[in-house]
C-alpha cells in the first residue's frame, strides 16, 4: 500500500509515543505509574489506529 507524507508523519509521531511510555513503564516496572503507562500505551495504539483509517479514508493519495 502506497502511503503519503502525512500518514507516514502521523504513524511516526503515535509510534514514538508508545515507544516513550513502554519505555517508562519498563524502567519503573512494579510502579502505579509502570500501570498506567502500559495502560496508555494500549490506548494510543488504539488511536493510532483510529487516526490512520481515517487519515486513509480521506486522503485521496492513501486511499
Amino acid at each position: 500500500m502506497k502511503t503519503c507524507r502525512r500518514f507516514n508523519t502521523v504513524r511516526a509521531r503515535y509510534e514514538r509515543e508508545i515507544r516513550f511510555t513502554l519505555a517508562h513503564s519498563d524502567r519503573h516496572r512494579g510502579k502505579p505509574s509502570a500501570k498506567l503507562s502500559a495502560k496508555r500505551a494500549v490506548s494510543t495504539k488504539q488511536q493510532m489506529a483510529r487516526a490512520l483509517s481515517h487519515h486513509v479514508e480521506r486522503c485521496p493519495e492513501c486511499g
